[in-house]
């Protein structure tokens, strides 16, 4: 980044994680380290065998009292490691740091995996009566996530064996493709760039400068393509040995049963944004094409500004009041909370070489507080990024309260105060803004987004499934993986985007495949269901805020539909899935209004 680009962001704050930790080689952390050690065997040597004799004489609630403090403690460790980690994934120390405490948390946690597989082993009626006292009921949302993993729960010595061995398997996989994301350069005009900033020319203002950076990300990703096909057919066969011991049916059960979601429900989804290809992506890619005098527009014009609208740089300051204002109109709650991420330097905002590319919000655990990364390059869009994961850092604020145990939240809800936070900035953006141009950029802005969050992420689920289900029958080559990328994003963006030479490997640089698998639904659930909330709040703001907050207070303790009834929402529901495209539609419907 250049001087004067560093200058027009202003002082951008950089998080300060002594929060968690003074440093790598702080006293309290080999502390933390040793303690964990001796009070996770502690705890096997006290409680294994023993869990039913505890459950009958009231004892097991200290149990799980001792095993949330270890989940806590473990956690406060691995958050740190993972967050120096991500400031530099170049960096040789930090990698090193991150890899010796994977491996010493990896042992602290063999003595603990016996808990949760003998909690499985006891009856239901046994269980159902230690339950009736009130101290252990208020673990029932706990328990009774963990027995819905019995079926699927192999034999002890499997298990352990298992848990030690992703260290060395799916753990080494996915470092090696950060790490080698992290190294991989990007030359334009002569100039050597990062991913971040790469993938930022997209949006630029000249169409040349798009085109260079999509053919110098296409270079680079063929040229490291060997390697990226490697882990991903890696990683799929993994996930397949998983899957097949455990008796998962689909290759995506593992994932929906993580998100305590029905398979049926996440198949009406896809369904039904599958079916709204042509009303969605299709007709805006021809609206867009025909504002840029295009039959069809190249596919590194596809988040183009539009080409009349002048873009500007938005410095951080303002990014910052844009987000907190329109967190505050909603309630001063929120936007109270919010503002302590800014306060008390939990944002980490530069976009520097090394630095974990996009952006995340973690939420340590519930005895810290959680950090959001940024790659902030003063985009528009960076803006509603801010939104985004502010809300994430709102809703587990909230959360935290519950304990490590009930604290995560399911990733189908983990984006809902994210995308609503989000709704609720451009919306305040769109009130503000009255000139005809800058409306009509912000709607298509808008548009395009939400378009990236539901028909761009149920692409690459589609993509997904078909890799790991052709991986099932053989590996894949590279020019496989390209036909597949090719064929589903031919079929999500339809005839007006052109998909020239240079795309098909752009599947390659996207993290969620490797590092979560199947998670990328959980965008188009949030955002579908946040314009159905939206919807709701619109029609009766009284009390809205309450129910608002309740829900994403509730973190892991109750299943999506107990936490949508109070809005008269229901995902089981296939017209639930209409509304929120509805609003995409309607949106659409404006644009084309406006051509009129």
């Amino acid at each position: 980044m250049s001087d004067a680009a560093a200058a027009a962001l202003g002082s951008l704050p950089e998080w300060n994680l002594a929060d968690l930790y003074s440093g790598l080689d702080a006293p309290e952390l080999k502390a933390d380290l040793a303690r964990a050690d001796a009070d996770a065997r502690a705890f096997e040597n006290k409680h294994k065998g023993a869990l039913a004799g505890l459950a009958a004489s009231g004892g097991l609630i200290d149990a799980i009292k001792e095993y949330e403090a270890l989940d806590d403690l473990t956690g406060r460790i691995a958050s740190y490691a993972s967050l120096v980690y991500s400031e530099n994934t170049a960096d040789p120390k930090g990698s090193k740091f991150y890899g010796d405490v994977q491996e010493k948390l990896t042992d602290v946690w063999s003595h603990l995996l016996f808990f949760t597989l003998e909690l499985n082993r006891l009856d239901d009626g046994l269980l159902e009566e230690a339950m009736s006292e009130p101290r252990l009921a208020h673990y029932r949302p706990f328990i009774e996530d963990v027995r819905k993993e019995r079926p699927h729960q192999l034999e002890d010595r499997v298990e352990q064996l298992f848990h030690e061995k992703s260290v060395t398997g799916r753990g080494a996989w996915n470092r090696l493709f950060d790490e080698t994301m992290a190294a991989l350069r990007f030359e334009i005009d002569g100039e050597i760039l990062t991913l971040e900033p790469t993938l930022n020319l997209l949006q630029d203002s000249d169409g040349a400068v798009r085109e260079k950076a999509a053919k110098a990300l296409s270079k680079t990703f063929t040229a490291n393509l060997r390697t990226f096909t490697l882990i991903t057919n890696v990683l799929a066969k993994d996930k397949e040995i998983s899957d097949r011991w455990r008796h998962f049916a689909d290759v995506a059960d593992s994932r929906h049963l993580a998100n305590r979601v029905e398979r049926e429900v996440v198949d009406a989804l896809v369904s039904a944004v599958q079916d709204a290809y042509p009303r969605l992506s299709h007709r805006y890619y021809k609206l867009k094409a025909k504002w840029f005098g295009m039959d069809a527009l190249n596919y590194w014009d596809r988040n183009a500004p539009l080409p009349t609208v002048p873009s500007r740089v938005i410095p951080w300051d303002e990014a910052q009041k844009t987000v907190l204002d329109a967190y505050g109109g909603f309630a001063p709650r929120m936007a109270d909370i919010a503002r302590r991420f800014f306060d008390e330097r939990w944002i980490d905002a530069p976009s520097r070489p090394g630095k974990a590319p996009g952006a995340f919000a973690h939420p340590t655990v519930p005895s810290a507080h959680p950090y959001v990364l940024l790659n902030y390059l003063g985009r528009p869009r960076d803006v509603m990024t801010l939104a985004h994961e502010l809300g994430h850092g709102v809703h587990q604020v909230l959360a935290a309260p519950n304990g490590a145990l009930m604290a995560p939240t399911p990733l189908t809800l983990a984006e809902t105060a994210s995308v609503f936070g989000e709704m609720l900035t451009f919306r305040a953006l769109l009130k503000q803004t009255t000139d005809p141009l800058q409306r009509k950029a912000m709607l298509a802005g808008k548009v395009e987004d939400m378009l990236n969050t539901v028909v761009r992420q149920i692409a690459f689920y589609t993509f997904e499934r078909k890799v790991h289900e052709e991986r099932r029958k053989g590996e894949l080559t590279a020019e496989r993986l390209n036909e597949i990328w090719m064929e589903v994003q031919a079929e999500s963006l339809g005839p007006s985007i052109r998909l020239g030479e240079g795309y098909e490997v752009f599947w390659t640089y996207i993290p969620h495949f490797i590092h979560s698998p199947f998670y990328v639904y959980a965008y188009a659930f949030g955002d579908c269901l946040v314009n159905s909330l939206y919807a709701v709040y619109e029609n009766a703001q009284e009390g809205f805020a309450e129910r608002y907050f309740a829900l994403l207070s509730a973190g892991g303790t109750k299943h999506h539909s107990e936490l949508l009834a109070p809005f008269g929402l229901d995902a089981r529901d296939p017209s639930f899935w209409q509304t929120g495209l509805g609003l995409i539609e309607r949106m659409i419907g404006e644009l084309e209004a406006l051509e009129g």
